[in-house]
C-alpha cells in the first residue's frame, strides 16, 4: 500500500489539537477592515474547531499530522 501524499495547501491551513480535533483560522481578516468593529476583528484572531461535517474530508488531506 503506497503512502498518501499530504495536501500542502491544507497542511498550511489546518492543524490538529492534542485530542485529535482539527483547528482552523477564521476568515474575513485580510482587507476591508475599516468597517469591521474592533471587537469583531479581535474575535476573528482566535482560531476555532472545524465543523464536524468537514472533519473527515480535511483529515484525509492531512493524514500524518
Amino acid at each position: 500500500m503506497p503512502k498518501i501524499k499530504t495536501n500542502r495547501g491544507a497542511a498550511k491551513r489546518f492543524r490538529k489539537t492534542g485530542t485529535g480535533k482539527i483547528r482552523r483560522n477564521k476568515a474575513f481578516t485580510s482587507h476591508i477592515l475599516t468597517k469591521k468593529t474592533t471587537k469583531n476583528k479581535r474575535n476573528l484572531r482566535q482560531s476555532t474547531v472545524v465543523a464536524k461535517t468537514d472533519e473527515r474530508n480535511i483529515s484525509q488531506l492531512i493524514p500524518y499530522m
